[in-house]
């Protein structure tokens, strides 16, 4: 599979996995699994052919790592950034003592008075690298980086967890926890 097409597909795979499950007719267990051989045949009914080893590509080639299956290799499902209602059930996890966000400067003020919120998701990501926190920004414009203290939160009782795809998650990040890299 080309490159375009891999990204084609992994973008829509996005869409029903982690916001619209329902627009091509899945609905997600309530820790965000769906069957591959359902997830495939929706596809299929709404115009994606789209066969059991494209979908081992897309997983395997998605540079994000968006997409896991689970231990049996029968079902699929998002890593996180779902906005439908999913529990992930991943265990509370020690972050490294600083994790990174990217933005752009539009966001900059905002962020800086109110703190990172989670907005249409469920919780705030963040990096473990400035590279990947640059790559994320990189997305919306000129990229601006904030280092998080993670190890101030936790120490403060906040809470964190690692997706499958080593994206850390927390609720918020208040903005005395935050500052901007150069």
């Amino acid at each position: 599979m080309d490159k375009k097409h891999l990204i084609r597909v992994s973008k829509r795979l996005s869409r029903h996995l982690r916001h619209a499950p329902g627009d091509i007719g899945i609905t997600l267990t309530p820790d965000g699994w769906v069957e591959v051989d359902t997830l495939l045949a929706a596809l299929r009914r709404n115009g994606l052919k789209l066969t059991r080893a494209e979908l081992d590509e897309v997983v395997e080639g998605n540079d994000k790592r968006r997409f896991a299956f689970d231990e049996d290799g029968l079902r699929i499902r998002a890593s996180q950034g779902h906005s439908v209602e999913v529990d992930l059930a991943l265990p509370a996890a020690i972050p490294p003592d600083v994790l990174y966000h990217g933005t752009v400067s539009r966001f900059l003020d905002a962020i800086m008075h109110e703190g990172l919120r989670p907005m249409n998701r469920h919780a705030v990501h963040l990096s473990a690298t400035v590279d990947t926190a640059r790559a994320v920004g990189a997305r919306r414009g000129v990229p601006v980086l904030l280092a998080v203290g993670a190890r101030e939160m936790t120490a403060a009782g906040h809470e964190f967890q690692v997706s499958a795809n080593g994206v850390w998650l927390t609720a918020a990040v208040p903005p005395e926890f935050l500052r901007r890299l150069p």
